[in-house]
């Protein structure tokens, strides 16, 4: 991918810095909410699980998935295929070795993906709460930190994905703050470990009817939703000026869409859940605000503000809907909603980038095509990746927390004290079922 010219000047370094360092807000968002939904037994476990695998990931990036992802601007590996080449694979440095980081393309964009496989790893903690093992989650948290994630960021960023219009006639795929990487893929991964794993204990009976387990603290979510709207700004004016070739000036419509998006689509869920269930819905609001996130991720440095507006529109009322199929249809237990969220409007961002953009002298049906070769790739090639990964590191280290563990909370049982020892937390829900 080419890099702007104005990202070698220093003034322009600092900005993009910073925007970077804003990102870590978005992870501290996301483990607040991960907490405020699970219940007040396992809350200690779900927020050190979040700091942890965060650890977890940014080492296994900086490890090898630096490596596997390349560094920006240099070319990796590629195969030939009749008189198509695939780029398929970075070539960067283990260890992150000779990477100097004094402000370079390269090295902010290492210290971009140190922290957005720490934000895609964050992902599948909030779905798996209340059953996933620590040792388990680490081993996991691994694979899509070190291989996962840097493997689709290559793809998307410097790769075949977006040498589509180069290499196929169609136009790059369009993908400016990793709504394909980040989101989507931490979305599937989620989905992927949730079939493994499996719902918690009593949450649905033996016809199949999902039972009610609440979060316990709506304070932590909100705030959490505050937090992570710092973290998505400077994730998206980075991506803009790292991999939409933007100056960070221009950036400033990445954090302008960014906000927008995420404001239409809250109101978007409040109204959803105020006509559908009587009153609004403070979880489901919450989710509709990350959505809004995350939908417009991809589109941050080409959209016009009115456009944010419609996708964060659209994503809000959808999750409420992708949610319950989730649930309801599906059987799969999420308990902060985070595979609707992030996969949901993930892929939903991704598509509106193909509907909304027009860049000048790209062909609007190549572009959408494009989109949907990236979608098909996340669906067909990345979900599957991530089970099989994960079954078979489930031979290895089961995933899931013993019975005793989830009847406790996995407070009690896997650090030794609650979260909040003065308190009576939670009611024998486990024993009714």
């Amino acid at each position: 991918m080419r890099v702007s010219d104005a990202l070698f000047e220093p003034a322009n370094q600092a900005v993009c810095l910073l925007f970077i360092l804003l990102i870590p807000f978005a992870g501290a968002g996301l483990a607040l909410i991960s907490t405020g939904l699970n219940r007040s037994h396992s809350a200690a476990h779900a927020i050190l699980g979040c700091l942890m695998i965060g650890a977890v990931a940014m080492l296994a990036y900086g490890a090898i998935g630096v490596a596997v992802q390349g560094l920006l601007g240099e070319a990796g590996h590629s195969i030939a295929i009749g008189r198509s080449h695939f780029d398929w694979l970075g070539a960067g440095p283990v260890f992150l070795s000779g990477i100097r980081f004094d402000g370079r393309p390269a090295s902010l964009a290492a210290i971009f993906g140190l922290f957005s496989a720490s934000l895609a790893a964050l992902i599948p903690a909030a779905s798996l709460g209340e059953r996933w093992r620590f040792i388990s989650s680490f081993g996991s948290t691994a694979l899509l930190g070190g291989l996962t994630y840097p493997l689709v960021a290559h793809w998307v960023w410097a790769g075949w994905l977006a040498q589509l219009g180069t290499q196929f006639g169609l136009a790059g795929f369009l993908d400016a703050g990793g709504a394909s990487c980040i989101q989507a893929t931490g979305g599937l991964t989620a989905l992927a470990l949730a079939w493994i794993i499996g719902p918690r204990r009593g949450r649905f009976t033996s016809e199949g009817i999902p039972t009610a387990m609440p979060g316990h603290n709506a304070v932590a979510v909100i705030f959490g939703c505050l937090l992570t709207f710092i973290g998505f700004v400077g994730l998206n004016a980075a991506g803009a000026v790292l991999f939409a070739s933007r100056t960070p000036a221009q950036a400033v419509l990445a954090a302008v869409n960014t906000a927008l998006s995420a404001s239409s689509s809250a109101l978007a869920a409040f109204a959803t859940t105020r006509i559908r269930f009587g009153r609004p819905d403070a979880s489901l609001t919450a989710n509709g605000w990350v959505a809004g996130l995350v939908a417009i991720t991809a589109a941050c440095a080409y959209a016009k503000p009115a456009e944010a507006v419609l996708i964060g529109f659209f994503a809000g009322f959808l999750v409420i809907f992708i949610i319950e199929l989730i649930e309801l249809r599906m059987k799969i237990d999420d308990p902060t909603g985070a595979i609707a969220v992030h996969a949901g409007a993930g892929i939903w961002g991704l598509v509106a980038a193909g509907v909304f953009v027009r860049l000048p002298g790209v062909d609007s049906s190549a572009q959408f095509l494009a989109q949907l070769v990236g979608v098909a790739t996340l669906l067909g090639l990345v979900l599957p990746l991530s089970y099989g990964l994960n079954f078979l590191l489930n031979l290895v280290l089961p995933q899931r927390v013993s019975t005793e563990s989830e009847r406790q909370g996995t407070d009690l049982f896997e650090l030794g004290a609650g979260a909040y020892p003065e308190f009576v937390t939670h009611r024998e829900e486990w024993m009714r079922h």
